[in-house]
């Protein structure tokens, strides 16, 4: 018995600006990664994603790999800004054309898309006008979103709105190290509501659209890093709460409980911290129909006045190994996070739709090279997917698993530095090449779970992918 039920998803995900390329192409408009990539100094290297894993025109291609890695559903993003330049109002249609044909490759192979709305690429123009600073937002993505649902709302049967609150707003509005770049305290808590206050209105959207097709679903997608305190001190067990708040409390109160963890948040940004209307809750936790988890580490947590503005320190557990951007390899966090979930907000369907690691691999690879090993992803891959088996065990309804990443990207500021992929991609030559992991996910996806009984395979005992 495999612990994985009936008709479990193993699928892969990607975002839009990490593999796309041609960002300007075929009359898209920039997007605030384009222009944050092109800001000197921004990105390690760099680099850009005009070119990308030019999945824009390596689209089949990648598909293919897909199916001979046996996948059964694909999670991607769309371009917000490919399909309408200025955000809203007039529509390019070659940007969802190009979405459209994805979309029928995938069906015709037997993959099941999952479209995500928004991956972190706010067009241009709408940051311009205020973007996640301004309550306009909210309608200006449910238009996109109902234009996305009228369009593929026949084909696609699930649907995230956002893609990781927290990192848009901590990383964009807080700390500025990701696009727009901004660094303030009193910006990042209004980012957060208007983000929130935008999955509503597409929610919303959704269930008034008569695009979407009988039993399409509607989800958000969270990324949940379980807090520990680094010792039995109280400062730590203080500073542990006020980084559990910031980071995962601060999304799944207002999603499921109609409320916000206002204390510590008041505590965190002082002056910046404000009340919002309780109406508006209304609006963020209507029911949705299934919710996306991203997992990767958890947070082992010290007391640190320096640290801005939790004054809570990530730090790092001696005993543990590390990926290549220090994230702690800690597979029963993932136990925790889905059984978190169960018992403290939801009882809903559950897909992990993001786990990966990254570890130091080249950046080409010989023409005679046909698989680039990588033990320790296969052996992350074995330990996280026996951790979501165990919470399937414990009575969490968890549907479906999507590997961080189907390709190598461009890794937001950390540039194409950083390698997820189950599949190599050649800086040069832009080459897909599988790595073990993608041979190992493969015999998962084939055996519906039933290979992890056994311990991390050698990767001699990995059969070869089929041409």
């Amino acid at each position: 018995m495999s612990g994985f039920p009936p008709g479990f998803l193993w699928g892969a995900a990607t975002s839009a600006y990490q593999i796309e390329g041609s960002p300007l192409a075929d009359g898209a408009g920039p997007s605030i990664w384009h222009r944050f990539a092109h800001t000197p100094g921004r990105i390690a290297n760099g680099d850009t994603g005009d070119v990308a894993c030019d999945h824009y025109r390596r689209w089949a291609e990648d598909v293919r790999w897909m199916h001979r890695l046996r996948l059964s559903a694909y999670r991607f993003s769309v371009s917000w800004s490919r399909v309408l330049p200025e955000g809203k109002g007039a529509v390019n249609q070659r940007g969802l054309d190009f979405y459209s044909r994805l979309v029928d490759h995938l069906l015709e192979r037997g993959i099941a898309p999952m479209a995500t709305l928004y991956h972190w690429d706010l067009p241009a123009a709408l940051d311009d006008r205020g973007g996640w600073l301004t309550r306009d937002v909210a309608g200006w993505f449910s238009d996109y979103a109902a234009l996305m649902f009228k369009t593929l709302g026949d084909r696609v049967p699930q649907w995230a709105t956002i893609n990781e609150p927290w990192v848009i707003v901590d990383g964009g509005y807080l700390h500025g190290v990701l696009a727009p770049g901004h660094q303030s305290a009193f910006e990042a808590p209004r980012a957060a509501h208007n983000v929130l206050l935008a999955h509503g209105a597409a929610v919303e959207a959704f269930r008034a659209s008569p695009g979407p097709r009988a039993g399409g679903r509607i989800g958000i997608v969270i990324n949940l890093e379980p807090k520990d305190a680094f010792s039995s001190s109280e400062a730590d067990a203080l500073a542990t709460r006020r980084a559990d708040a910031q980071f995962n409390r601060h999304y799944m109160d207002a999603l499921f409980h109609k409320r916000y963890p206002s204390e510590e948040l008041a505590e965190i940004y002082g002056e910046g911290w404000t009340a919002f209307p309780a109406t508006d809750f209304d609006r963020i936790a209507q029911p949705i129909d299934f919710l996306g988890i991203n997992y990767y580490s958890r947070g082992l947590t010290a007391d640190d006045p320096e640290d801005w503005p939790t004054r809570a320190r990530k730090v790092t557990n001696p005993a543990a190994q590390y990926t290549a951007l220090d994230w702690e390899e800690y597979p029963e966090g993932l136990t925790r996070a889905l059984t978190w979930v169960r018992d403290n907000y939801t009882s809903i369907p559950l897909y992990v739709t993001e786990n990966g690691a990254a570890y130091d691999e080249p950046d080409t690879l010989d023409e005679d090279t046909r698989t680039l090993d990588d033990p320790r992803r296969v052996a992350y891959l074995h330990a996280h997917l026996r951790a979501v088996r165990d919470a399937i065990a414990a009575g969490v309804d968890v549907r479906g698993y999507f590997a961080w990443s189907l390709l190598d990207n461009m890794e937001w500021a950390h540039g194409y530095a950083i390698r997820f992929g189950l599949l190599h991609v050649d800086r040069s030559s832009l080459r897909r090449t599988p790595k073990t992991s993608a041979r190992f996910y493969r015999q998962v996806a084939l055996s519906n779970g039933s290979v992890l009984d056994s311990e991390v395979p050698r990767t001699e005992t990995l059969e070869a992918l089929p041409t």
